[in-house]
């Protein structure tokens, strides 16, 4: 990374490279807005994009990112771009071709960040037959399934080293692991994780997983980092469930002159984690930027991790048997 993101809090990785600590999350962002979206980030600030195949905007995310490099607002060595491997892709022939899918659709040459979206192998579905696959092994089936595959996460894993040794990636990680996978793949890898990408906010803290990771020095996302925002239209949350209309959080905001949204990501920073919150909205993509000129005191930041109540939002085991008729849980 340059210096180009002025006055943004850094997340240091065990190789030493350095993670924007606030980027944009691309999940969710129609299409039709997602190249403007993305110029318009990098216009405010951001360096930090994290993207996946499996979202369906790369295509459209590269076009945006190609805007700003060619009219010279930020050099293609100052971005933190992160993509993510979807299921249908973990059988070792299938990693490289699916990168080099992303690669293709980012117009960037190498990621710097390659995660395993989850710990989910699902029977591979060609590229040129459906892209992205999305979790039917056959949509047009009678009954249509998720279907597993039977491939170990080494296996996987073994294939994103090779593509870190070809020079296509920085670095790799995973997405969705809990400690005990983790210390199953730091037992076998030669490239170690450098980053986990979970969901985390303050009803779902993860205290051991972060201390396990920072003690394995693993670099931690927070994916969510507002909590059920983004599944109110899924009907994955409740309306109480918002943690922008808590009292505590809305009182904090107020002390220091801050929106709920930023005092939610100014706690995920301050505990040492990134944190990737979407909006296609230009005010809140300065507003959520706008994290590291303000510090919440230690009674603050304990009270907010004091809503902790375990509530995941974004659980296979809970979405995958309503939406896509198949009783999947990967969380205890």
């Amino acid at each position: 990374m340059g210096d180009a993101v002025i006055g943004q809090e850094m997340i240091q990785l065990a190789s030493g490279r350095e993670v924007p600590s606030v980027g944009l999350g691309l999940w969710k962002i129609e299409q039709e807005s997602t190249a403007q979206v993305v110029e318009n980030a990098i216009d405010c600030g951001y360096r930090h994009f994290d993207s996946a195949c499996d979202y369906g905007n790369e295509v459209q995310t590269g076009e945006g990112l190609t805007a700003a490099l060619s009219k010279g607002s930020v050099n293609r060595e100052d971005l933190w771009i992160t993509s993510k491997l979807w299921n249908t892709y973990h059988r070792k022939e299938h990693v490289r071709p699916a990168l080099e899918k992303s690669l293709k659709d980012l117009q960037v040459d190498y990621l710097d960040l390659y995660l395993v979206h989850f710990p989910i192998a699902q029977k591979h579905v060609p590229i040129e037959t459906r892209y992205p696959p999305g979790w039917f092994t056959d949509p047009d089936a009678e009954h249509p399934l998720v279907e597993a595959d039977r491939v170990p996460i080494i296996e996987t894993w073994r294939a994103m080293e090779e593509l870190v040794n070809a020079g296509l990636v920085k670095e790799i990680g995973v997405c969705n692991f809990g400690c005990s996978l983790l210390r199953d793949l730091l037992n076998q890898a030669d490239v170690p994780p450098a980053m986990l990408q979970v969901e985390m906010h303050p009803y779902l803290t993860q205290e051991k997983l972060t201390r396990f990771c920072r003690e394995s020095n693993i670099g931690v996302t927070a994916f969510s980092p507002l909590g059920a925002q983004s599944y109110f239209q899924l009907n994955m949350a409740e309306a109480h469930e918002s943690l922008l209309a808590h009292d505590l959080i809305k009182t904090i905001a107020a002390q220091h002159q801050r929106s709920p949204a930023q005092v939610l990501l100014r706690w995920g920073v301050q505990r040492g984690t990134a944190v990737v919150p979407k909006t296609c909205n230009m005010e809140r993509l300065r507003e959520n930027l706008a994290v590291h000129d303000f510090t919440l005191s230690s009674a603050e930041m304990s009270s907010i991790a004091g809503l902790n109540r375990n509530r995941r939002f974004n659980d296979p085991g809970d979405f995958c048997e309503p939406a896509f008729n198949t009783f999947f849980p990967i969380y205890e």
